[in-house]
């Protein structure tokens, strides 16, 4: 990779077929690490020229890509994977200086990106059509699975190296290519991504890489013709505006929008493990997951002692420099972080009550970057602030609910439904949360977790289609009926 030096901060190009390419106006975006906010690194933010030459050397490398075995592509998609192993350090610590997640939460993202690179690379040989009895004799009728061709794939900030596995693991295997444009947030771990593609040799095209903001870069990638369907992560504000987009080319659609997960404890519930499920799932990566508990409705017989327990617990989460062996680290962005604050102030002046956090931690390492303690508030209620929109932060409001039935009723007059937790030992609450609960995952007696061999999905306005396991990659084929009459 060629990157230029201003003023002592490296400067990232893109990747266009096969090639690392600067931008011809020499526009950059500034890239700043959470923890101080010191810029560290730039990118060259892509001109429309630019993104149109990724496209056609997209389209131009498809079809001998889809031509090759699954197999060979898959051994291309192991060689990335091998070297991303082998650089399992620089991509933990880059994360970290990038993102803020903790090196614990960095590492496991290393990990996981390995883990869905290679799970598309077994699925190659696994992918399978359906032979079906003619009507008529001396004939065969086929469904054959193909791929769309050119995809885009748009990355949230969350996990800017896992999303391009989860995306371009699917979509290569299947026999499309793709371009990339991650956040502006977090464009570093995608470049340095695309230099383990270009070492591993894939053909010129199968991966390029832009750079820019939504507005203009995404738009472009969108409004293609070339564009044969869009993969993103991110707000359901932007996947609004994509579908809508998109639609001029009826492309293919693949998004994972914004939740407002419930976590909800019934009287019967395991409290201790309940307490713990519930931290763990508010608080990692800083509360920046789409799955994340974003409010806990308990039941109100044990409200006040599962309560207290949850304080006890948050209480325990050591914030401090993401490098070392801490519990939680900064937020993304000071523009994310004010957002956060602004909901958790509006929330109080609602008579909500603030039993712990609400602020920036002490001591002079916290005086920058975008830091804020584990937050509490209680009394709140289902029109509060905190309650209406997705926190996406160190936040945990609390309200009590009368059981089940009113727990269910608050989630399902959500416009969202991408995930929810359920602790309760009764079997006929469980088998009721099954049919009922009008979201995408919901996790039963169990923390936060996602298995690549899952399925990844948002009902309502959470997002269509979805990814991981043998449903994920369904998302990137089309499938095309062969009418054959051999007489």
């Amino acid at each position: 990779m060629n990157t230029t030096t201003t003023q002592d901060i490296k400067v990232y190009p893109c990747y266009i077929n096969g090639e690392w390419v600067e931008t011809s106006k020499g526009e950059y975006i500034d890239v700043e690490n959470p923890a101080n906010n010191q810029v560290f690194a730039r990118v060259y933010c892509s001109t429309e020229t630019e993104v149109q030459l990724a496209l056609e050397s997209a389209d131009k490398a498809q079809f001998a890509w889809q031509m090759l075995p699954a197999n060979d592509r898959a051994n291309y998609l192991y060689a990335i994977t091998e070297k991303l192993n082998e650089e399992r350090d620089h991509f933990a610590r880059l994360l970290v200086m990038e993102q803020g997640k903790t090196l614990a939460e960095a590492y496991g993202e290393v990990d996981d990106t390995i883990r869905y690179i290679n799970y598309s690379a077994e699925a190659g040989r696994r992918i399978e059509g359906s032979i079906f009895p003619s009507d008529m004799a001396n004939e065969q009728l086929s469904i054959h699975k193909v791929p769309y061709g050119v995809t885009v794939g748009l990355m949230a900030f969350n996990y800017p190296l896992a999303l391009i596995g989860r995306k371009i693991g699917p979509a290569l295997i299947t026999g499309n290519t793709m371009v990339i444009k991650p956040s502006e947030l977090t464009p570093i771990t995608a470049s340095e991504f695309c230099r383990l593609v270009h070492e591993a040799g894939l053909p010129k095209g199968v991966i390029s890489m832009v750079m820019g903001w939504g507005h203009t870069v995404g738009t472009q990638l969108i409004e293609s013709p070339i564009t044969k369907l869009v993969s993103m992560t991110g707000s359901t504000r932007a996947g609004q505006a994509i579908y809508k987009t998109a639609s001029q080319n009826v492309a293919g659609l693949v998004l994972e929008l914004g939740g407002k997960a419930p976590f909800i404890v019934m009287d019967d519930a395991e409290i201790d493990k309940a307490v713990e499920a519930a931290v763990v799932a508010r608080y990692a990566n800083c509360g920046q997951v789409c799955i994340c508990n974003e409010m806990l409705f308990v039941h109100e017989k044990i409200a006040d002692e599962f309560t207290e327990k949850v304080i006890e617990r948050t209480k325990q989460i050591t914030v401090g420099d993401p490098m070392t062996q801490v519990n939680m680290g900064p937020n993304v962005s000071t523009k994310g972080l004010s957002r956060v604050h602004d909901l958790v102030m509006e929330n109080i002046s609602q008579g909500a009550e603030l039993v712990l956090g609400g602020k920036r931690p002490e001591g002079k390492y916290f005086e920058e970057g975008n830091w804020y303690e584990p937050t509490i508030l209680t009394n709140v209620k289902s029109d509060d602030a905190t309650l209406r929109n997705e926190l996406f932060g160190p936040v945990l409001p609390i309200m009590k609910v009368s059981g089940y039935e009113e727990a269910k009723s608050l989630l399902n007059d959500r416009e969202e439904g991408l995930s929810a937790y359920l602790f309760t030992q009764n079997h006929k609450t469980i088998m009721k949360s099954i049919n009922e609960f009008q979201v995408g995952t919901i996790f039963i007696n169990k923390g936060i977790v996602g298995y690549i061999q899952g399925f990844h999905s948002g009902h309502k306005t959470s997002g269509i289609g979805g990814e991981d396991g043998i449903y994920g990659i369904e998302q990137y084929l089309q499938k095309r009926a062969i009418y054959m009459n051999y007489e």
